[in-house]
């Protein structure tokens, strides 16, 4: 059975530790790969794919400024950490059969094409999925927030936003047994009660664009395509 997707162009945010798997840091090549042949299904539907990683499993940028290194420095080591989880991730895509580019915000001729807003539109009117790394090419913003920003520019319908529990719940599923989880959020609900679904400002973006944001469970075996084919499962962020 073909599924239809709902969706024409999406922005996917994987987390750095989303790579790691069990061992906590690094990139463990399972993993990798089961996620390159996830979106290969969802490339194979006709949907238009681009990603933002972030750097968490290599270094946080604001875990080592708490322990005293200068910020903006940190988060430039961060930075280059979405590169290499970038450049990881391209590899296994391309082994998947998917044709694959990195843009940087951070100009790194040898290695990824600079961040050019029509040649990416470009690249994924070809059918080409693109990954966005370095951020924002800016300190004191996360890679949430790039996300976002990148989405709004390309013009993508949804962000989906792949995490280890499937939604946003009002307390930690992991330590509260009665936590409960929502279907359905307000981006002032996220705002007000400070609910982790994205950063304030990445929050903020979405909600000024009215682009909606979809929480779901990346660890369940192809949740991806299900998301995209409209299947009811996670928490949406949206307007009132």
């Amino acid at each position: 059975m073909s599924r239809k997707p709902s969706y024409k162009r999406i922005m996917l945010k994987l987390s750095g530790e989303a790579l790691a798997g069990q061992q906590g840091y690094g990139i463990d090549p399972d993993i990798i790969m089961g996620i390159a042949k996830e979106i290969r299904e969802v490339v194979d539907l006709g949907v238009q794919l681009s990603i933002v990683i972030g750097g968490g499993n290599i270094f946080r940028g604001l875990a080592a400024s708490s322990a005293g290194m200068d910020r903006a420095s940190a988060d430039y080591m961060g930075m280059l950490a979405t590169v290499m989880n970038s450049l990881a991730l391209q590899d296994a895509l391309e082994k998947a059969g998917v044709i694959t580019r990195v843009q940087s915000a951070i100009e790194m001729q040898a290695i990824a094409e600079p961040y050019i807003r029509r040649r990416a539109v470009r690249h994924l009117e070809k059918g080409r999925v693109v990954i966005f790394g370095a951020g924002t090419g800016n300190p004191f913003f996360t890679t949430d927030t790039a996300a976002s920003l990148r989405a709004i520019e390309i013009g993508a319908d949804i962000i989906l936003k792949a995490t280890k529990v499937d939604g946003v719940y009002n307390a930690d599923p992991a330590k509260d047994k009665n936590a409960v989880k929502y279907d359905q959020l307000s981006y002032l609900d996220v705002l007000k009660q400070g609910l982790e679904v994205m950063d304030s400002t990445a929050t903020s973006l979405c909600m000024d664009n009215d682009l909606p944001i979809l929480v779901f469970d990346l660890t369940t075996s192809g949740n991806i395509q299900r998301v995209v084919c409209g299947e009811q499962i996670g928490t949406v962020v949206k307007g009132e």
